[in-house]
């Protein structure tokens, strides 16, 4: 497994439920000192502790709202809610924040989930939801769909919607049918597509862009950023997985899935690849990123973490089951507003980020929890979720 991270300069965890803390009258930030029955040797740099501030099964994406409660989007028909998730102490007892069933055959997938403009948006397998949020609001008061994705009406392979809003815009991304489709299923496939607040106006800012899922805004430049999954079966350690600024791109966004890929290298000779966008960020290949955020410059809050960290990004990247397995963790990496700190280096898809948040399994090795989820609160704490453990991690400094 590449880590760049110091060794010596790593500590392992015991993770303590929220409920194992409460029982103890155990404040989070003395979790990292006590002792509890875990299974994953997860670890952080020095200087961060981790509590599981909620249990939720499959568990995918999160959404921070104001007031410190957290959104749980999950691989079933139910957005959940933490409340107090951003409390110096315990949260409460997740509950289910929104139902979602908007198919005859099944498999919402409720997985997407992002605030804005006092606006709760989901993303579920075949559509986009907004949900009206005054501060306080446990439960979805109402809840409409905007617009309808995947509108095949088929069931096949990426299944969830990953949601973001930019600059006003709402952005919802969709996954390809396969692993490679030409033509795919319908026009939303292997897609980002933008639309106004309402819903109007739905049409693609990024094409043949495989898996987009790991989708999010950059707070500090109002960027659309995305981390997507690469097809399989090229060439023994490609194509690499990629980050980049989608928004950034003028027009519509064209990624080259399935013919080209990386530095716009043609899967077969005699493809003109010219025109597909180069991204900005590069990862080893079958990391499969499924969850980002990128952390504030001017957060002032009591959880903020240190000067380095602030204005780059974390990635968790999900693994996969190409042998050898590629382990899940999630990534960090620097970043100058919508630049990487350090360029992509075409020979070496290591060389932009470093390691954050690890353990979560070996390579070739049995899975026991692996990231989805990535959101921070306006106090600073990070939050990660895990939908192999069915849990979701408080990231906070110790200071």
């Amino acid at each position: 497994m590449t880590n760049h991270a110091n060794p010596m300069h790593r500590h392992h965890l015991a993770i303590l439920s929220a409920a194992f803390l409460t029982a103890l009258a155990i404040p989070a930030s003395s979790a990292a000192e006590m002792p509890a029955p875990v299974n994953a040797p997860l670890a952080l740099p020095s200087g961060f502790t981790a509590v599981v501030v909620a249990h939720i099964p499959k568990a995918r994406e999160l959404a921070v709202l104001p007031n410190g409660d957290l959104l749980v989007g999950t691989a079933g028909a139910d957005v959940m809610i933490v409340p107090g998730a951003d409390d110096a102490g315990a949260a409460e007892a997740p509950a289910t924040f929104g139902h979602f069933d908007d198919h005859a055959a099944g498999g919402v997938q409720a997985a997407g989930v992002t605030f804005a403009n006092d606006t709760v948006y989901v993303g579920t397998q075949f559509g986009v939801w907004r949900i009206p949020y005054t501060p306080g609001d446990r439960v979805a008061k109402s809840q409409r769909k905007i617009a309808s994705v995947r509108t095949s009406g088929v069931q096949s392979d990426h299944v969830t919607t990953s949601v973001a809003v930019a600059k006003g815009t709402v952005y919802a991304s969709v996954g390809s049918s396969c692993n490679v489709c030409d033509p795919e299923l319908d026009a939303t496939r292997a897609t980002i597509q933008m639309m106004k607040p309402d819903g109007s106006d739905l049409h693609p800012k990024a094409v043949r862009i495989r898996n987009a899922i790991a989708l999010t805004t950059n707070p500090n430049t109002g960027t659309l950023w995305a981390g997507v999954a690469g097809q399989d079966e090229l060439e023994a350690g490609h194509p690499y997985e990629i980050f980049d600024a989608v928004t950034a791109h003028s027009g519509t966004a064209d990624y080259g899935w399935p013919v080209c890929y990386e530095d716009r290298k043609p899967v077969k000779s005699g493809t003109d690849c010219s025109n597909v966008v180069v991204p900005r960020v590069v990862m080893r290949a079958y990391m499969t990123p499924i969850g980002a955020a990128i952390y504030p410059k001017d957060v002032a809050g009591p959880y903020a973490f240190p000067a380095k960290y602030r204005g780059g990004a974390f990635v968790a990247v999900h693994g996969s089951w190409h042998r050898p397995l590629v382990a899940p963790r999630v990534l960090f990496v620097p970043m100058n507003g919508d630049e990487p700190v350090t360029p992509v280096k075409w020979s070496d898809p290591t060389a932009q980020w470093s390691e954050f948040f690890t353990g979560f399994t070996q390579e070739d090795g049995p899975t026991k929890a692996r990231p989805t989820g990535v959101a921070v609160s306006a106090k600073g704490t990070m939050f990660v979720a895990d939908d192999a453990a069915g849990v979701v991690y408080r990231i906070r400094p110790t200071r």
